[in-house]
């Protein structure tokens, strides 16, 4: 049996900021035949039946117009404390069919990862599949177990479909695979030649100036005295 939310019209008066500080979430129900009506539910209800339902499981509104079976299109939160602060609501119709991407969850421990070394590569994160909304799965399991070596790979035909269920996903998608390691070279720094050419040319010319230094040196001191200079 569904689970029944109840929803009061919203006063377009009320800000959305004034609704949350009351403890309530501004929303909107719309559908193929249903034009959108803005609502405002209770926070911690709305809260609640998301945990319980996602984004495939069918909810019943309860709304001053009747009650309508809906499934929750989709979330607002906000980016810092990841509340709620809106929601959007598909109403369908009786004996309609819904495509819907739905999130896939994987089990199990990758040989090619445990035993390898591999790194595990999630290609897809959700299936996009076709149902009647009682017919919707709140996920499609991936076995991993399979990745037995860098070569295996899991596609979209080999997760489990449930009965009633039909996968619009290409079944040759890639979902899953295992990525080989490689041990890069260790490239050593380059020696820059050049700056020790110019280093040694600097060293020798310093030692071939204070060669003629010397040689000045040893030459004044030898030198006779000049004509009237005493010694």
């Amino acid at each position: 049996m569904a689970t029944v939310l109840k929803a009061e019209a919203r006063n377009m008066k009320d800000s959305p900021t004034a609704l949350r500080h009351a403890g309530r979430i501004p929303a909107v129900y719309y559908g193929s035949k249903t034009k959108a009506t803005s609502i405002s539910l209770a926070g911690k209800d709305f809260e609640k039946v998301w945990r319980q339902v996602g984004e495939t499981g069918v909810v019943i509104l309860a709304t001053p117009a009747g009650e309508l079976p809906a499934l929750i299109h989709d979330i607002d939160r906000d980016p810092v404390r990841e509340t709620i602060r809106h929601a959007d609501f598909y109403v369908f119709e009786e004996g309609q069919r819904i495509k819907l991407k739905v999130p896939i969850e994987f089990v199990g421990v990758a040989p090619a990862v445990k035993d390898l070394g591999g790194v595990l590569i999630k290609v897809l994160h959700e299936l996009e599949v076709e149902a009647a909304p009682k017919d919707l799965p709140r996920s499609l399991i991936a076995d991993i177990s399979i990745l037995v070596d860098f070569k295996s790979i899991v596609t979209a035909k080999e997760i489990a479909i449930p009965t009633g269920v039909v996968l619009i996903t290409k079944p040759d998608e890639v979902v899953a695979s295992v990525y080989e390691p490689k041990d890069e070279p260790v490239e050593e720094a380059p020696v820059d030649l050049s700056a020790i050419e110019v280093e040694k040319k600097g060293k020798e010319a310093k030692e071939g100036e204070e060669g003629v230094l010397d040689s000045d040196a040893k030459e004044a001191k030898g030198a006779p005295p000049a004509k009237g200079e005493k010694k």
